[in-house]
């Protein structure tokens, strides 16, 4: 092992606790040699000095000779050193200390900010209660898919499965964000993370491992970084400059006042810390924020791009919609047939039925709670048309008019013109007879989320362009944007069509957020310059294609990420212009000698605290009302 590897290994040693401690140590030896107590043989001041200073100048040496990298370690090496020459003791110790204090406020800062992100992780149920047969606890991870578990009440569910017995109420507020249990029963799909509240049940896995729904929150937690943001890669090529010119008007002292003090000085308080400190402080902080308002921000740089953009771009079914099929209406025309009596009727003949239409009508009949049919015989599915059963004595057929017609029953044209009106909102119809006669009709639509018409309205206060682009045809779309308040609507669009709108909008200078949830919305998500998945409903294919989660499905909190994004880039350029000014005013004071290397090393680093201060206001950030300026 070389030399360089041994120098990393050691500074990889410890953590805060660590920093903590030798804070402490020094901070006391620094006060003993302030008031010049004589503790050791030696100035108490070198106490800071090696446990402080030591490490920055490793680190320095080690950016230097394993990639000629030089970073603001570089111009504080060079302080520490040349106080030491000329005597300084006490001025060293104190840049070494104020330093090391620095890094761990950022630290502290950081970890704060992504506490709540980090929760996800300690989620993550470690065991598994598995029929094989008998039974026995097994580590979470040795779950197969189609293994057979229990989960007892207080356990955590430790995949993603199906119950298969039993019925229970769960917690799934690490998924959902909803605090209240929801009940669960047969055939129900439970995820990991949820918390059993209330009954025993048994499941079968269908998704393990790695490719379970905390997992995948978990892998994309991981990846958040604020290391990549193209903003923080500026400010470390400006903190390279700084040091060179640090040190040009550190020799420029020198030599034209004679007197070195000035030259160390120079030194001490141009250190580009704050500088260094400004960009990754506050992308870390943002993304905490983030964090509690329901997103995954996978890359520091996503925020910077999303305070860029001008035009919101939505896809329509699971991201403005609940993407999935509900009853919406309900009507009977038949004589001594209520619309409550007709909906039992249909909800008892889809009762069987396999379709995803006739497994919607009896969960949205389930859902309102409402009395089953007491009797369902002779049931008969027919592929493409409905389904023809028995309920309690009656002869009920429902499907499409094809079918009825089949059946020899008239659809009489009141009926079909009120149905009609509802497809062209793109909805589907399924018509009913009862005893051979036309009864009414049930429809059955994608629900608007509840929050999407606010989302709308609070991205116009902020200057945002909203588009609707969806696969569904014209009528659906213009329905759907008009209730949510979306003037620019494209319909039957196919994935080349929406990444192709995108493409030419962004090379007319547009720059676009894409929000959506569907595979065929993975182009067009990779293509825009930020994106946002649906983190619950979305496929995992958009998931990955996205620079954005929202981990509850939770759009109404949009607007509030995009003033954030805001609100982070003008903390940056606040942190910047801050910074970089404060260096100037002190290097001017140092070189005239107002400043001397101990009140410089205050007046620089009171900078850095100040940055990381500014920039931790973000965890707790929330916009009013107000329309957001860019």
């Amino acid at each position: 092992m070389g030399i360089i590897q041994i120098l990393e290994k050691n500074l990889a040693w410890g953590g805060t606790r660590r920093d903590i401690l030798f804070l402490v140590i020094s901070g006391m030896a620094l006060l003993a040699s302030f008031f010049d107590l004589r503790l050791f043989p030696f100035d108490s001041a070198w106490v800071a000095i090696i446990l402080c200073g030591v490490p920055i100048i490793l680190e320095a040496v080690i950016g230097l000779t394993t990639a000629f990298d030089i970073k603001a370690d570089v111009l504080v090496s060079l302080a520490l050193i040349s106080s030491v020459i000329i005597g300084e003791d006490f001025a060293a110790g104190e840049v070494a200390f104020i330093m090391e204090l620095g890094a761990l406020l950022e630290d502290l800062t950081v970890a704060r900010a992504r506490a709540g992100i980090e929760k996800l992780v300690r989620l993550t149920p470690q065991t598994a209660r598995v029929l094989r047969p008998g039974e026995a606890v097994i580590p979470a991870d040795q779950v197969t898919v189609g293994d057979m578990l229990r989960v007892l009440p207080g356990e955590t569910v430790p995949v993603d499965g199906i119950i298969r017995k039993g019925q229970t109420a769960v917690n799934q507020a690490v998924l959902t964000g909803e605090p209240l249990p929801v009940d669960k029963t047969v055939g129900d799909a439970v995820a990991s993370g949820m918390v059993n509240q209330f009954g025993a049940f048994d499941m079968e896995c269908t998704r393990a491992g790695e490719d379970s729904s905390l997992q995948r929150m978990v892998r994309l937690v991981r990846s958040a970084d604020a290391g990549k943001a193209k903003i923080v890669r500026l400010a470390d090529r400006w903190a390279t400059w700084i040091v060179v010119i640090s040190l040009a008007a550190a020799i420029i002292a020198w030599v034209v006042t004679g007197e070195v003090i000035r030259a160390v000085t120079v030194l001490v308080v141009f250190c580009p810390c704050a500088l260094v400190l400004a960009t990754p402080t506050a992308i870390m902080a943002a993304i905490g924020n983030a964090t509690r308002h329901g997103f995954l921000v996978r890359e520091g740089d996503a925020l910077e791009r999303l305070a860029q953009t001008t035009r919101c771009v939505f896809d329509k079914t699971g991201t403005l919609t609940v993407g999935a099929p509900r009853v919406t209406a309900v009507r009977s025309i038949m004589d001594g047939l209520a619309d409550d009596g007709m909906y039992r009727l249909v909800a008892g003949a889809e009762m069987r039925s396999e379709h995803p239409l006739g497994k919607a009508v009896v969960a949205s009949f389930q859902d309102e709670g409402k009395d089953a049919p007491t009797s369902v015989e002779e049931f008969h599915a027919l592929p493409g048309k409905g389904v023809f059963a028995v309920v309690d004595g009656l002869d009920v057929i429902v499907g499409n008019p094809a079918l009825l017609q089949e059946r020899g029953v008239e659809i009489p044209s009141v009926l079909r013109e009120a149905a009609t009106a509802y497809m062209n909102n793109g909805a589907t119809v399924m018509f009913c007879a009862v005893d051979g006669k036309a009864a009414g009709y049930v429809v059955l639509a994608d629900t608007l989320r509840p929050e999407a018409p606010g989302m709308v309205a609070r991205l116009k206060r902020l200057d945002m362009e909203c588009v609707l682009l969806t696969g569904d045809h014209k009528s659906a779309a213009r329905h759907i944007a008009s209730q949510v308040g979306i003037e620019a609507a494209r319909a039957s669009c196919l994935p080349e069509d929406k990444l192709g709108f995108i493409a030419e909008s962004q090379k007319n200078g547009v720059k676009i957020c894409m929000i959506g949830d569907g595979i065929n919305d993975a182009p067009a998500l990779k293509m825009a310059h930020v994106s946002m998945a649906m983190g619950g409903v979305g496929s995992d294919i958009a998931v990955d294609a996205a620079d954005i989660v929202l981990t509850r499905d939770e759009i109404g909190e949009i607007p509030h990420l995009l003033a954030l994004s805001r609100r982070t880039m003008r903390t940056i350029t606040a942190n910047l212009v801050f910074s970089m000014g404060l260096n100037f005013i002190a290097i001017s004071l140092a070189m005239t000698g107002v400043l001397n290397p101990v009140t410089g090393a205050l007046v620089h680093n009171a900078g850095s605290v100040f940055v990381i201060v500014n920039s931790a206001l973000l965890v707790r950030w929330r916009k009013g009302d107000r329309p957001e300026g860019r």
